[in-house]
């Protein structure tokens, strides 16, 4: 990789790459942001080995401040799949991602499947305060720009699937990251796997049903983003109105949440925690759980996750906490964090997502990608 202080080009030439791979009428395309930059090429490079592609390079120039998309091979009668995964400026990548589904969709491609294994603005899902559910929004571009399958992993909630009209693949990770805590993690039948909030406490017990291992569960911590807060639209109108409300009629309001001080609910002294979430990005309340652990008894603390956004301080944050070890998967690149953090770990999930390509391509079952996978997992 090359280093985030690189002179990067002025945006009146900002050249994207586009990576296409022929191989008996698929085509798979994916871009990079800036010229040589194979920054968010390690997922795609292991896909195409794995399945025996070879890569070819065209060059597409930036006009201005504007993207345009030019595709230097035929796609005509086709299936292209495009490889997306998500940079620091994910605004940028998902607008050229939509202008490259575009250009494959008027170049008469027979269909066209995004590849996101990170799928951006998915905790937006849920309407909070005025805001608005931004991955809806995502989802009817795509939809709109032309994509006609979708693959992705280890989805924030299972029922954004329902935000598109075309078939979804939420494929999981779970399967690898079990592979790896029964393989790297020595004695991991002393271990107990650890739901840093509630929220979390189904995939924490779906781990630990897997694993024949006890759960333990963190209530009390601080109030996170997601949390309901008090909302002014809830507010009771400042001067009442007349005409508005009966007046025999009163509507009772909800008690406001307090969070009770922290504390673990199961039995972790003397064991190791394995902390299980699908997304570590702010790793505050990762530090404070695995504070929490250590007071509580336990020797040894890992953190796994799908999604390994880990912005801003993340890995400073970690490198000084009670941390031992962070586990992530590639489905966001993360290499110039693990160069300032040597607790980060990688796990590699491209076999699954190249296997589900081939399916597709070929018209085969994707039910052998989700064997023993619940409703509630």
């Amino acid at each position: 990789g090359e280093c985030e202080n690189e002179l990067l080009p002025p945006l009146s030439a900002i050249y994207l790459q586009l990576h296409t791979v022929e191989v008996g009428g698929v085509c798979v395309c994916v871009r990079g942001r800036y010229p040589r930059s194979v920054r968010n090429m390690g997922l795609t490079v292991c896909l195409c080995v794995r399945a025996s592609w070879l890569l070819s390079r065209s060059h597409v120039l930036f006009v201005s401040i504007e993207t345009r998309v030019q595709i230097q091979e035929s796609v005509r009668g086709k299936d292209v799949f495009v490889i997306q995964t998500m940079s620091k400026d994910v605004n940028t990548t998902i607008m050229e991602m939509l202008i490259l589904v575009y250009a494959c969709r008027t170049s008469c491609a027979r269909s066209i499947t995004g590849v996101l294994p990170y799928f951006p603005y998915s905790k937006q899902c849920k309407m909070r305060k005025r805001g608005s559910i931004v991955s809806k929004l995502i989802a009817s571009m795509m939809c709109k720009a032309g994509l006609t399958h979708l693959i992705t992993m280890d989805l924030h909630q299972k029922e954004i699937q329902g935000f598109f009209n075309i078939p979804v693949d939420n494929l999981r990770a779970s399967p690898f990251l079990l592979q790896y805590i029964q393989e790297e993690i020595p004695d991991y039948r002393n271990a107990v796997i650890v739901a840093k909030s509630p929220a979390s406490a189904k995939r924490a017990q779906s781990f630990a049903e897997r694993l024949r291992l006890g759960i333990a569960v963190i209530h009390g911590e601080a109030q996170d983003a997601e949390s309901d807060q008090v909302d002014g639209r809830h507010s009771p109108p400042t001067v009442k109105t007349t005409g508005a409300i009966h007046p025999s009629m009163e509507i009772p309001l909800l008690i406001p949440k307090e969070k009770p001080p922290i504390t673990v609910v199961g039995d972790v002294g003397g064991r190791i925690a394995i902390i299980v979430d699908d997304i570590i990005d702010d790793v505050d309340s990762f530090v404070a759980a695995a504070e929490t652990l250590k007071e509580r008894g336990a020797y040894k603390i890992f953190v796994m996750a799908t999604h390994g956004l880990l912005s801003c301080d993340a890995p400073r944050f970690i490198e000084e906490s009670a941390i031992d070890e962070v586990v992530v998967t590639n489905t966001i690149p993360h290499e110039l964090q693990k160069l300032q953090c040597p607790k980060i770990k990688t796990v590699d999930i491209s076999m699954i997502l190249s296997e589900a390509i081939r399916r597709i391509h070929n018209g085969e079952s994707m039910s052998y990608l989700f064997r023993n996978i619940g409703v509630d997992d």
